[in-house]
């Protein structure tokens, strides 16, 4: 099998996923998961594709991952792990969208509009 790339984004976080043959490493910017995403809760959704395919130790992922905030991250990596799992074989889709790990999550940061200190908040309005 030759390496499998993929592509996951959420908020600002974009992740370029590379799959390949192994024994289930998981290397994120050349430093391994557990120390990229020391909470375990981040470590958990990072895998739940390969949990939920039972192939967390058929493959070695290398990752490049940038942008963003960690739980950013670590989502937009699920997704691009279901996506490349999916260029492997693709009966797995079916299962990874009852899962909702092929879904891409639009939600963005709503831009700071003039005349307003935030998105939606606007200045307190004074009657006088």
């Amino acid at each position: 099998m030759e390496v499998v790339n993929a592509l996951g984004r959420r908020k600002r976080a974009v992740a370029r996923v590379f799959v390949s043959e192994g024994t289930g490493k998981i290397t994120i910017n050349k430093r391994d998961l557990a120390q990229y995403f020391p909470s375990t809760i981040l470590q958990y959704v990072v895998k739940q594709p390969l949990n939920k395919l039972e192939a967390a130790e058929k493959y070695d992922i290398k990752v490049n991952l940038y942008g963003g905030g960690f739980t950013g991250q670590s989502q937009a990596l699920r997704l691009a792990i279901a996506r490349a799992l999916v260029k492997i074989n693709p009966e797995d889709k079916t299962a990874l969208r009852s899962e909702g790990f092929m879904t891409r999550d639009s939600r963005s940061v709503e831009r700071k509009k003039p005349g307003q200190p935030k998105a939606r908040r606007r200045f307190q309005f004074s009657k006088r």
